[in-house]
């Protein structure tokens, strides 16, 4: 352990972190595994509200693991990345039945859970039960790459290696819990990701960024994210007050979540009465009146960027999908859907 830069992390929990979340302290290992997966991928002033409203419906894992999957989807509704939520839900049920309710509080059990990888099962270990493992997340990468002046990327195979070794070399083995809070709270509020405190920092000393001018070059990542454009073009067709609705299962964006008829397209479409009739005609092939089309909505995801609109029209003659069932409004506003197709619904009507 480097005594030195392990002492004045502590030093800077106990007289200047005063960073403050609702599960900070938390020994409930529910809570904390609760939490910790609602952060991945999602800011803390977004979860925080989420985070509340699944300890209010849901206060204990047996209440999880027996509700019903529709309504968590439903209390998940605009987080995103809903593959955590799937985890989650197969997960409290794994804990109910093989665990009797009590939730692993061994590091491998928890590392076994469905969704939980190394960084979520260290934090649960060492914070519900104060077992001897050190977190690695973004702010500790960060902390540790400028600190030790380390230019190896943190996302290749060798980097992971690196990294995870140092962090468990420097990690208080006696109070593990307090001391991985620490570090991650420093890399929020102190190592920030762009400007960064470093006049204020008790560790720039010793840290070889500071000293060399490479702060604003570490961490080094080897993956550049290649992003793509989809154009997902949403029909609402109504017979007789209900409408075609089905569960996307496909392992794609937004699996398990619900959505209306859809017409996905390689390029941006510019709606005319000639291409929106053979657009529906693909569907159905019956008379229609056209509704409404909304102004174009756009979302980045981490590696996508959609780009749709949503169309709705009315059929008078009963029709039939395949894949899609017939719903009556009150049951469809049961169901998940994406944040997309929720802010499509929300934008005013436009006209050729």
């Amino acid at each position: 352990m480097n005594f030195d830069f392990t002492q004045k992390m502590m030093v800077w929990n106990h007289t200047e972190n005063n960073r403050s979340m609702p599960w900070k302290g938390e020994k409930d290992p529910y809570k904390i595994w609760l939490s910790e997966i609602i952060l991945q991928q999602t800011r803390v002033e977004q979860g925080l509200a989420y985070y509340n409203k699944f300890i209010e419906t849901f206060p204990t894992v047996k209440k999880l693991a027996n509700a019903p999957e529709e309504k968590v989807f439903k209390l998940w509704e605009g987080l995103g990345y809903y593959s955590r939520c799937k985890n989650l839900i197969a997960s409290a049920k794994i804990i109910d039945s093989v665990y009797k309710g009590r939730f692993p509080d061994t590091y491998e059990n928890i590392l076994a859970l469905k969704g939980i990888g190394p960084y979520t099962a260290a934090a649960i270990a060492s914070f519900a039960f104060n077992l001897p493992y050190a977190v690695v997340d973004g702010n500790v990468l960060r902390v540790l790459s400028r600190y030790f002046g380390i230019s190896t990327p943190i996302d290749s195979t060798t980097g992971k290696k690196l990294y995870n070794q140092l962090a468990d070399s420097l990690l208080d083995k006696e109070n593990p819990g307090v001391y991985n809070q620490a570090i991650m709270d420093f890399g929020a509020v102190v190592c920030k990701p762009q400007n960064p405190l470093c006049g204020a920092c008790p560790q720039k000393q010793e840290c070889r960024a500071f000293q060399q001018a490479w702060v604003n070059d570490l961490p080094v990542k080897e993956k550049v994210l290649k992003k793509k454009t989809r154009y997902m073009y949403y029909f609402a067709i109504s017979v007789n007050g209900k409408t075609f609705v089905k569960k996307r299962e496909a392992k794609d964006i937004w699996q398990n979540l619900h959505e209306f008829v859809l017409h996905e397209h390689d390029e941006p479409i510019d709606w005319t009465k000639k291409n929106l009739k053979e657009a529906v005609k693909s569907f159905i092939d019956k008379p229609f009146q056209l509704q409404e089309i909304s102004t174009i909505v756009k979302q980045q995801l981490t590696h996508q960027l959609i780009i749709g609109q949503i169309i709705k029209i009315t059929v008078q003659t009963p029709i039939d999908i395949p894949g899609y069932d017939l719903l009556p409004d009150k049951e469809i506003k049961k169901l998940a859907f994406p944040k997309f197709i929720n802010t499509l619904m929300q934008q005013e009507a436009v006209l050729f």
